[in-house]
């Protein structure tokens, strides 16, 4: 791990920093998702795929070593990087030092599965575009991004080294394997596009599967939180059923066979179709149509 500071002096080494994780009792997580980025290069090749202005305010999880903390400092970003292990945020602490323009987090992100911790939580922008520049731990990816998407006032951009499966899933289209709620949910608000992708060997340790970066930008045609959270939901509930017909599906959701295919006809969706299928625009003509308990 090359091009970092340290009071002055020449970057520590990969081995050396190593070293010093051994002697803090550190050993990777896999429960944690721990796979740690370790080529600046790379680092400020997303830093600068983030696109960000001078000044912009930046959540970072997952900040581990500060590698790509450094690059989104040097990229002139706010930063508000939260880590979850203080063996990491001290010796991250160590080599960044003190600077103005970053802020630690000592915290899991997430407070259970569909919320933020609360910690992270106060210190998000209320009115103010703010941005996520990551490269996610692979347990808590996808449904940070979910949640995050969920917020009042979300992040203008999302650019977020995930698992590559889980890329796949965020910028799926209808029709394939990969289209599912995680899509809807987030193509829903976000303009969301596929990225670089990163070999195991820029990570330690190294990953079983490849790495790739998403884009996501908030689409200015984005529709009311409320009405996005019922897409989401109509969506989640649908493709817990994909091998069933949507008049199987949907009669069940509903409790009523004959107003399912009452709300299909309109839609002009095909009954005998599955969820898979299903576009957001079709989504979106249920959701308006669905009887308001739902």
């Amino acid at each position: 791990m090359s091009g970092t500071a340290e009071s002055g002096g020449a970057p520590p080494p990969w081995s050396e920093l190593r070293a010093r994780l051994a002697a803090r009792g550190f050993r990777p997580s896999r429960r944690l998702g721990q796979s740690f980025l370790i080529d600046d290069n790379m680092a400020r090749a997303i830093a600068r795929d983030a696109d960000l202005e001078p000044g912009a305010r930046v959540l970072e999880v997952g900040a581990g070593l500060g590698v790509l903390t450094l690059s989104l400092l040097e990229a002139g970003a706010d930063v508000l990087a939260v880590e979850i292990d203080p063996r990491l945020c001290e010796l991250a602490r160590e080599r960044l030092g003190e600077r103005p323009r970053l802020r630690w987090i000592l915290a899991d992100a997430l407070s259970g599965k569909h919320r933020l911790a609360p910690e992270v939580e106060r210190e998000l922008p209320r009115q103010e575009p703010w941005h996520l520049v990551s490269n996610l731990p692979y347990s808590i990816s996808a449904p940070l991004l979910a949640i995050l998407t969920d917020r009042e006032h979300p992040p203008r951009t999302m650019t977020a080294l995930v698992q590559l499966e889980v890329a796949e899933r965020v910028v799926a289209a209808p029709g394939g394997a990969a289209w599912g709620p995680l899509s809807v949910r987030l193509q829903a608000a976000y303009r969301a596009s596929l990225g670089r992708r990163l070999a195991p060997a820029l990570f330690w340790p190294r990953p079983a599967v490849e790495s790739a970066l998403v884009r996501l930008e908030l689409s200015p045609e984005a529709e009311p939180l409320a009405d996005r959270r019922r897409l989401g939901d109509l969506a989640g509930r649908l493709f817990q059923h994909r091998r069933q017909t949507l008049a199987r599906a949907l009669g069940d959701l509903l409790a009523d066979r004959a107003l399912a295919l009452d709300l299909l006809a309109a839609g002009g969706i095909d009954p005998r179709s599955r969820a898979e299928v299903l576009t957001l625009d079709q989504l979106r003509t249920l959701v308006r149509r669905l009887p308001c308990a739902e």
